[in-house]
């Protein structure tokens, strides 16, 4: 695996660790929905993402319904992103590695974990949002 790829899922890792701070702080659950594929069908070659998850979600605590999805490319993808999908939308967000080489971007700017708790404080009406 090259540098920028380590990257990139380096960046996914840790953007997975702030949905289960948030996750934590809010009082709300975060869900393993998908593990990638090249780790569950990986036959003798060792797993080197820093992470199994490929999609998660943030969710509503009373019906367990996704309010937030979030997933990443595979492996193999030659355009490496992440996708922040509010649930029964049509909007979402595309991430791709930091023109740095550190963290998540959307365009030029660094995503961070503060942008993270402010939209998903918005999918959960939250208007008092707890520091995070």
């Amino acid at each position: 695996m090259d540098d920028r790829q380590a990257a990139f899922y380096r960046a996914w890792a840790e953007l997975l660790d702030w949905m289960r701070e948030y996750a934590d702080s809010r009082g709300v659950p975060f869900t393993k929905e998908a593990d990638f594929t090249d780790y569950i069908y990986r036959m003798h070659r060792p797993y080197d993402l820093p992470t199994t998850i490929m999609v998660a979600s943030l969710s509503d605590p009373s019906t367990g319904k996704p309010v937030l999805m979030a997933n990443a490319s595979q492996r193999k993808s030659v355009f490496k992103e992440v996708v922040l999908h509010p649930y029964d939308s049509h909007v979402y967000r595309k991430l791709t590695l930091a023109p740095d080489g550190q963290g998540l971007a959307e365009g030029k700017r660094l995503f961070t974990k503060e942008m993270l708790f402010r939209l998903a404080d918005d999918l959960y009406h939250i208007e008092e949002p707890v520091a995070g």
